[in-house]
């Protein structure tokens, strides 16, 4: 089993997934763990998880950079959305479990604009693994799911939330 290894945004650990997907599916983790600190620094503000405004926006650029690098515009942008959906889910469940659990909660309140910009170094990284994938990708998720799992040791949270990121890609 691959040993976790710091991860390009600097905070969030993942190992290796099996397979030639398993880039893309440790890009997928990646960002889901990068959905916890959102999750405390929305928590901590106050601000609501759902962001209909800012979710279309950022999912416009998704389909204006799909074009640009050869990738069906709005296939890409349907990944995207289970990006979006699958940190939802993250940050609900972790709401649930703080409100559940008070002195799990997170004490600080991170700053959402630098989250939000390690998001957008994420988003150029899963747009080249999507050009780079486009061939093999169908065929290859599930494995790399299932290994991206068992190599991050992924609580049912955070599986299930794998699961809805990478559903339009099967």
């Amino acid at each position: 089993m691959a040993a976790p290894e710091e991860s390009a945004v600097g905070r969030e650990t993942v190992a290796h997934a099996f397979g030639p997907l398993g880039p893309l599916a440790d890009l997928v983790v990646e960002r889901l763990l990068v959905g916890d600190r959102v999750a405390a620094s929305k928590f901590g503000s106050g601000k609501a998880i759902d962001d209909p405004a800012r979710e279309e926006q950022e999912l416009a650029a998704v389909r204006t950079r799909a074009f640009a690098l050869g990738l069906d515009p709005e296939r890409t942008a349907g990944f995207f959305q289970d990006q979006i959906t699958a940190s939802k889910l993250v940050q609900r469940g972790l709401f649930d479990r703080w409100a559940a659990n008070p002195e799990q909660a997170p004490t600080t309140s991170p700053d959402l604009a630098e989250i939000r910009a390690e998001l957008d170094v994420l988003t150029t990284s899963l747009l080249n693994e999507l050009v780079a994938t486009d061939a093999m990708r169908r065929v290859e998720v599930l494995r790399a799911e299932i290994s991206a799992d068992v190599a991050d040791h992924l609580d049912e949270l955070h599986r299930d939330a794998l699961k809805t990121a990478l559903q339009s890609i099967r």
